[in-house]
């Protein structure tokens, strides 16, 4: 497939803050539990809030450079009974909105309780909020990777792999982001968050890794034997009837060689799997308050490369016949 940047950027932008979010809910739950120290509300909770939607909406514009027609955009919520796109395109904004929520609640300093579990757990808008944003972060990730997920007529991604591998880089991503945050801030939970973070990046690292073993064993179901309808095992296109380039030789095919996409999977497992695991520990070790910020920085520029390598696997089964224009 050819690789859209609006979409690469989309999926990545609101994944990162997506998980960012989860990362500072996180943080709260462990402070009811007084498992952390208490945060600052607006430092930290409202600030970082901020930072997540700030990314969720640069993701959000970058898709409007996909669109033939933006303006006519708000249809794309019409199908949400059975489009994965209308479902992002619902779940999205509930998101924005309780994450801006969340935010203006620390922001404001409602966070009084206001009712109590058992006389031990004090309940307060702000975690009702949060819990909510959660659940609905949750659903966005599922929405965003199902779009891809659902087709099975495209084999490297009709996968639960897939829906995986979404989730947790978003969470890796997310979680660095939280330690290089705190680092910037000043507040000590540069260890807590770094260790999230390995712990997502490891776990994506072993699922994306899978997925990459997946796809480069299978065995694809349309082959120029089942197009014709003949069994001959040695079946070669000469021709196809026209010699300039169409939109079906653009949109459904990257144009790039193997030695190419080989790089660019050479890099990406560098950049989002093992540069950040290394800088986030010594950043633990030697109470760095940069390095933490340049593991999120080298793992996002690995996760656009991921994502671009991502979108060139999936063979379209159309390239059976256009392939002699490549």
């Amino acid at each position: 497939m050819h690789p859209a940047f609006s979409v690469i950027f989309l999926t990545t932008l609101i994944g990162a803050g997506q998980g960012l979010f989860l990362a500072l809910i996180t943080g709260q739950v462990y402070s009811l539990a007084n498992l952390l120290a208490p945060q600052d509300n607006v430092r930290f909770y409202a600030f970082g809030s901020v930072l997540a939607l700030i990314l969720l909406v640069a993701g959000l514009l970058a898709s409007f450079f996909h669109l033939g027609h933006p303006e006519r955009a708000w249809r794309s919520a019409a199908r949400w009974r059975t489009s994965w796109l209308s479902r992002e395109v619902i779940v999205l904004p509930l998101f924005m909105a309780l994450v801006a929520a969340y935010g203006l609640i620390h922001y404001q300093g409602w966070t009084q309780p206001l009712f109590s579990i058992k006389g031990v757990v004090d309940i307060d808008a702000s975690l009702i909020a949060g819990v909510l944003a959660a659940l609905l972060a949750f659903a966005l990730y599922v929405c965003t990777a199902m779009i891809y997920a659902s087709l099975k007529f495209l084999q490297e991604w009709h996968s639960p792999l897939t829906v995986v591998n979404f989730t947790l880089f978003g969470l890796a991503s997310g979680f660095t982001l939280a330690a290089a945050f705190s680092a910037w801030i000043g507040v000590d939970l540069v260890g807590f968050y770094g260790a999230w973070a390995v712990a997502f990046t490891l776990m994506a690292a072993v699922t994306r890794l899978a997925s990459l073993y997946r796809n480069a064993r299978i065995k694809h179901k349309s082959t120029l034997q089942t197009a014709i309808g003949m069994r001959h095992t040695t079946v070669r296109q000469k021709a196809q009837g026209f010699m300039g380039g169409a939109f079906n030789t653009r949109e459904f095919f990257h144009g790039r060689g193997d030695g190419t996409l080989k790089l660019i999977r050479y890099v990406f497992v560098l950049l989002v799997f093992i540069v950040p695991v290394i800088l986030l520990g010594v950043a633990w070790y030697i109470h760095s308050s940069w390095l933490p910020l340049l593991a999120f920085g080298a793992q996002y520029l690995g996760l656009l490369c991921e994502r671009y390598f991502f979108f060139t696997e999936a063979r379209h089964p159309q390239n059976l016949y256009y392939q002699s224009m490549y």
